[in-house]
């Protein structure tokens, strides 16, 4: 599989996040190998948890399953750039590389805002590649905020 196949599952989470009246974000992680890991979307309304995002879901399912909380290695899919906070937990996971579609000028903290990823005053940066599916995954979320709107 190659990066569009994992971004597909991560937009499938997102869709499902959608369907849960969350905000459309989905994630996998996937090891050196490829192997999935964790894949969810955002459970923040859900779980009443302001750190259920989905990229938070998946490094905390990976971690249980490899009973590691340090990911190296791996590779992480998320359909949207992720925020301040799930950057840090990308960096303190050590996840190996980065990949998402759709920029997020408002909270981005990978390129639009802030470069987390790559601040060489952290004790680990993250190799990334952004606009993967970039138009599927930005149109996963103006449909859901357009419907959010009408309502």
């Amino acid at each position: 599989m190659n990066d569009v196949d994992y971004m597909r599952i991560a937009l499938e989470e997102g869709a499902m996040a959608a369907e849960r009246g969350e905000v459309p974000v989905g994630a996998v992680l996937v090891d050196a190998e490829g192997v999935v890991l964790g894949r969810d979307g955002n459970r923040s309304i859900e779980r009443n948890d302001p750190s259920a995002h989905a990229e938070i879901n998946v490094l905390r399912q990976a971690g249980e399953k490899i009973a590691n909380y340090r990911l190296s290695g791996s590779t992480l899919y998320v359909t949207v750039e992720p925020c301040i906070m799930c950057a840090g937990a990308i960096v303190h996971a050590r996840v190996s590389r980065l990949v998402y579609g759709a920029e997020d000028p408002k909270t981005g903290a990978i390129v639009s805002l802030y470069q987390i990823g790559s601040d060489q005053k952290l004790n680990h940066t993250i190799e990334f590649t952004g606009g993967v599916s970039g138009k599927e995954c930005g149109d996963l979320l103006r449909k859901f905020f357009r419907s959010r709107r009408k309502k």
